[in-house]
Order: C-alpha cells, then structure tokens, then sequence
C-alpha cells in the first residue's frame, strides 16, 4: 500500500507511542519505499492474540559478489518504541531457510541489535541495516530444488498461522493453557543460577511451564545447551521475550559481566542491563510478580520496580530468605533450641550488613522454662547460630533451593512468612523508597502483610542505617 499517515494513526489508535511509531515508520518508508503496511492479528507462543502493525519487504544484501532481495516481515508490538519488534524472514515457495546463529528454523530472526534495544537509541531503520549487515555475513535463504519446495510449503503455512490469527494450542484442545490457568514462571537469565532455578523449581514440581530466558548474544551454549539436549520435561529454553507471556511469577537472575571500575559503575551497569528486560516482561507479563535475584538486590529490586510500574507488593528481591531458613534451621536442629514458633530471623541488606531479629511470638527457652524470655540467653543463642551461620557461602544451587520455595509460596498462595525485600518507606521510621527484608507473608499477588517484629527498636536503627546508605547510591545512579 501506499504510505497514508491517515490510515496509520487510525490503525495505531491504541498504541502507547503513536506519534513516536509514526515518525520512525516514516524513516523505514523513505529508505526502503517497498515495504507494504497492514494491520494483522498475531498469535504468541501461548496463544495469546493481539492486533499489531506490521510491514513486509525485501532488503538489499551482497553475498559472495552477488546481490540478493531477502523477504523480511516485522511486527511492531504496542508498546513500540520502548520494546523490539518481532522478526521474521518471509520466504517464497523456492526458498529455504538456513539455520544460523541469527535465524532459526521457523524464520525468526534474532539479532544483537533486538537483544539490546534502549529506546531512543534503538530504531527500525537501524534494526534493519545491522540485519542486512549480519545476512551479508550469514545469508538466511537459499533456492531450494522443486522437489524441496512442497515441503517447503509445510513451513509456510506453519508461519501462516502465527501472522492469520490461527491458534496451534486451540487445535490441539489444550483448554488449560488457553484459559490462562497455566502455573508457568519465566526464569531471566541461564547463567549458573538461572539454571539453577530452573531445575530447582522443576524438581518442586509446582509449575507447568519453566521458561529460561537466556539473555546472551549469539546462538544457545554450555548449560542452555545440555537443557535443550536432555529436554527437561516442563522446561522451554528461549531467547524470545515473547515466550514469557502470562507468566504469574517472573525469576531475574541476570547480572552484567562488564568490567567497571567502581561499585557504582558495576551497578549501573546493571540497571543498563535491567532497561532492556523489564519493559519487555512487564509487557508479556502484566500482572505477574517480578522476584528479583540480581546483585546487589535490594537496588536492583528498587529498580525493577521503578522501570516495570509495578504496584510495589508484586516485586520483591530474594532479600535474606536464604540466611534467614539456615538461621532457623541451625537453631532449631543443630542447637536444639525449644522455641514455640520460628520466629528467628536475618532482616536488612544481604551481606555484612544483616540484622538479627525476633518476631512477637517467639520465646528462647534453655530447656527449664518455656514462659520465660531471657535476653541474655537470647543473645547467646542467636551469637552461636551466627558463628555458625558465617562459614555458609551462596552458591548458585542453594539460592535456587531458596528461590524454588519462595515460588513455591507465591503460585501456590500459601501466605507463608519469608525474610524478602519489599518496599521500606513509611515503615520503622524510613522515609525513603529503599528496599530491604523483612519477615513477611507471600501469596499468589506477592507480599500479604509484612510481620511485626519483638524487638522493633532494636532493629529500626540498623535497617535505618542501611536505607541511608543504599539511598545514596540509588541517587547517584542514571536512571
């Protein structure tokens, strides 16, 4: 079709972004005056359905001495320009798709560019010319013989499908999916510990879906893999944002591997790595609860937070739930200390800077009297636990353990107490937005109710000297 920016801003009436989508559309039109605009329903990787913008052409690459029009079709999601768009090649009847670290059997491409979109930075014109860049080092397509071009016809209507609204869930009579009843969580990252988080929460065996996202450049490698090798049973390995869609409990586990100079530099560099993937699953997954594992994660869940505009009991860092389940369990089964509850807890920041705390109802009792609370007993019990407590480290798979029963309480709505961090202003006299961890009760909507605790006043003026300390470094970053 013609270029009508008339017909544009009635068909992109609902997107965030109109104006700003109908600028760059106008670039990509001038540049590349062969593309044709429609509006088309597209299907998701969970059979969700939207009403997207999306254009189709070809793009000039040089390979090998020859020139070559390779078909590209993009769909342009309604939160453009803050998220990618999709991708795909669109091939002829004649034409086969060649498998590489940019384009895989389907046609979708994958591309450097779309992995690191940052709006304003990112822009179509610019997605494109790094595609014709990437396919005159690795050409998508081939001529395929008459022979291989019925079968070919196979992956054309398969492609069709996805572009014309037909649902392959649907045909299938997978009801449970559809409705939306599906328990599936997305696990963001397939480093150490988001592996570790897969397979933990697997092995829990509370969910029907683990989507691990995996965030790296180029094709799939080490332990992404050996899942896809073994195929785990439950458990999808992807590079697609889109394959997070209805998740009720989102896992970020990435952290930048960049060198920096300074602890802010490092920080920052997370918070860069944060703006390119919390729009995205904020979009896919719009009432989920955002569990945050990244380091240092009471910042990093202060900046979930933030970029998601998440209501602030749907996102909470892993906090000291770990240390907090080792410190009851050193108490109760290696000291054998009688208490009436467990109500021994790690609160603050995670590292050094932990506190120790005691919730209302519990009682220390040295075997003698159970009504009776000693403080100096108290003292000495919780100093044996800590010494204890010291030489733990956390590797990758027992912060997964704590993971996999932190989602545990969540899906399953158990409102079971956890030490997390959760938004601390207005609480024991802080008046800043800071995260830190404190006991409190998880359901399916993420923090219940945060718990009292006994010594209240002992405690407020260490977690106000962690607020302190951890607001001036939120300050200091370029959000």
């Amino acid at each position: 079709m013609e270029f009508s920016e008339e017909k544009l801003r009635k068909w992109l009436s609902k997107y965030k972004f109109r104006d700003l989508t109908i600028e760059e559309l106008k670039s990509v039109n001038e540049l590349y005056p062969n593309v044709r605009f429609a509006m088309s329903t597209y299907t998701f990787k969970d059979g969700s359905q939207k009403d997207l913008l999306n254009f189709s052409g070809t793009v000039p690459v040089k390979y090998q001495g020859s020139s070559y029009n390779i078909p590209i079709w993009l769909w342009i999601l309604d939160s453009h320009p803050l998220t990618p768009p999709i991708c795909y090649l669109k091939p002829t009847a004649n034409m086969g798709i060649s498998v590489g670290k940019h384009v895989d059997a389907r046609g979708r491409i994958y591309l450097p560019y779309l992995q690191n979109w940052t709006h304003p930075q990112s822009m179509i014109v610019g997605l494109i010319k790094e595609m014709t860049m990437k396919f005159e080092e690795e050409l998508p397509l081939y001529s395929l013989s008459s022979a291989d071009a019925a079968r070919q016809l196979e992956l054309l209507s398969y492609i069709a499908k996805i572009t014309e609204g037909e649902n392959n869930l649907q045909s299938k009579g997978n009801g449970k999916e559809d409705d939306r009843e599906f328990n599936k969580i997305t696990v963001v990252g397939a480093g150490d510990l988001g592996l570790a988080c897969a397979l933990a929460i697997s092995a829990k065996d509370i969910v029907d879906k683990v989507v691990v996202l995996d965030c790296s450049e180029g094709t799939v490698k080490g332990g992404t893999m050996d899942l896809e090798i073994f195929a785990l049973p439950k458990v999808e390995i992807s590079k697609d944002f889109s394959a997070s869609a209805h998740s009720k409990l989102v896992v970020l586990t990435v952290n930048s591997l960049g060198n920096a100079d300074s602890y802010l530099d490092v920080v920052q560099s997370n918070v860069e790595l944060f703006r390119n993937i919390i729009p995205s699953v904020a979009h896919y997954s719009q009432n989920s609860v955002f569990l945050v594992a990244s380091q240092p994660v009471e910042i990093m869940t202060y900046i979930s937070w933030k970029m998601s505009g998440f209501p602030q009991s749907r996102v909470i860092g892993i906090g000291c739930n770990l240390d907090s389940a080792r410190f009851q369990h050193i108490i109760t089964n290696l000291l054998k200390a009688e208490t009436r509850d467990k109500g021994h807890w790690i609160v603050g920041e995670q590292g050094e800077n932990k506190v120790t705390a005691w919730n209302a109802t519990n009682v220390a009792a040295d075997h003698q009297d159970e009504d009776v609370i000693n403080d100096n007993a108290e003292k000495l019990l919780t100093n044996r636990a800590m010494e204890i407590l010291k030489g733990k480290g956390q590797r990758a798979w027992s912060v997964g353990l704590s993971i996999a029963d932190l989602s545990d309480s969540i899906l399953n709505n158990k409102r079971k107490v956890h030490s997390i961090s959760t938004m601390m202003k207005g609480c024991y006299n802080i008046n800043c937005e800071v995260f830190l961890s404190v006991p409190c009760a998880l359901g399916i909507n993420g923090v219940i109710e945060m718990i009292k605790l006994s010594d209240e006043d002992a405690v407020a003026e260490k977690l106000q000297s962690s607020a302190a300390s951890i607001h001036d470094l939120q300050q200091q970053l370029k959000l």
